[in-house]
């Protein structure tokens, strides 16, 4: 594992003086009773690190920690420093915390609409699922056992255990507006509603959201219509019956008003985000137990990808922010 200088790259391109700030709310000042914290930038920087080099294990992080002068210097460890720990990783993450993470998060998304970057309007629904790091309870077989908050779900002719992350995200530029990470029996229309007024409260520009027939639900799209949006969702067959509605048939073909076809196609950006998110940035191994966890891991995971997308707009490549594999190419 190596390649730890182009990370340089994307901390350099980024002011993250104001996540030092959100991170310092959580931690007594520097003068306080107790032994004093280690360097709280440089853990959020180790916790991005794993995920945009694709550390799979706190042990394999650990020794590079400990041997590879590069990754020590970019994640502000001093000479004479021991690396972070797996439990002072772990201590530092709980006490960040999802809300402050979710803050950057949007502070984030902030800097690439001032950026221009989202033009097209258009928002996209879906939800991926990720196994949890757990086996099932053989006294309780719908839940995890080490992680009992974990849940199962049919998908396909497999049953997984694990957690739902339902997000939002601009079609245009392909970038996560919001996530929200569920057990994974809870279905994406309860899920829907929070997500659109999370990305709705910050932007009123939004003339379409697209989502597949699994949010089909007239309470979510009346609810999207009070909001100025316009739903583009598949009725199902049992539904509507002789209208002219948006459909798909079981070969994912569309049918329905051609316009309706035309925003439809746009929900594969949703698709495309959630591969990357799990083939590049680590999405698919939480290593962690229990929803706040998990969410956390998401969080940092999409951190990753948003810090990545800005590193490329100030390197003047704005197109290849939806290509982490280029950026790498352009950069190692």
């Amino acid at each position: 594992m190596g390649g730890f200088e182009a990370l340089f790259e994307i901390f350099e391109d980024s002011d993250l003086r104001f996540v030092e700030r959100i991170l310092l709310r959580c931690y007594g000042p520097e003068d306080s009773v107790g032994r004093p914290h280690r360097n709280l930038l440089g853990m959020f920087k180790t916790e991005l690190a794993k995920r945009l080099r694709g550390i799979k294990r706190y042990r394999e992080l650990d020794r590079l920690l400990q041997t590879d002068e590069t990754l020590r210097s970019l994640c502000n460890i001093k000479e004479w420093e021991k690396p972070y720990s797996r439990p002072t990783l772990m201590r530092f993450r709980q006490r960040v915390g999802p809300e402050r993470l979710e803050r950057i998060m949007r502070r984030l998304v902030k800097q690439l609409e001032h950026k221009a970057v989202f033009t097209g309007g258009v928002l996209a629904l879906d939800a991926t699922f990720i196994k949890a790091y757990s086996q099932r309870d053989p006294q309780d077989n719908s839940r995890g056992l080490s992680d009992i908050d974990a849940r199962l779900r049919k998908q396909g002719r497999n049953v997984i255990l694990g957690y739902g992350v339902h997000l939002a995200v601009e079609t245009g530029s392909e970038m996560p507006l919001a996530a929200v990470v569920e057990p994974a029996n809870v279905n994406e229309k309860k899920v829907a509603p929070s997500l659109l007024h999370e990305v709705a409260s910050k932007k009123k520009s939004w003339k379409s959201l697209v989502a597949d027939s699994q949010y089909s639900s007239e309470a979510f799209r009346d609810e999207a219509r009070r909001m100025n949006v316009e739903p583009v969702i598949p009725y199902p067959k049992n539904q509507m019956k002789g209208k002219k509605v948006l459909r798909v048939d079981r070969r994912f073909r569309s049918h329905g008003p051609a316009r309706l076809k035309r925003l439809y196609r746009r929900r594969s950006a949703v698709e495309r985000v959630i591969s990357r998110l799990k083939g590049h940035f680590g999405l698919r191994q939480p290593r962690t137990r229990g929803l706040r966890n998990v969410l956390i891991h998401t969080l940092f995971c999409i951190i990753a990808m948003l810090l990545t997308a800005l590193s490329s707009i100030k390197h003047g490549f704005p197109k290849k922010i939806r290509s982490p594999v280029s950026w790498w190419n352009i950069h190692v």
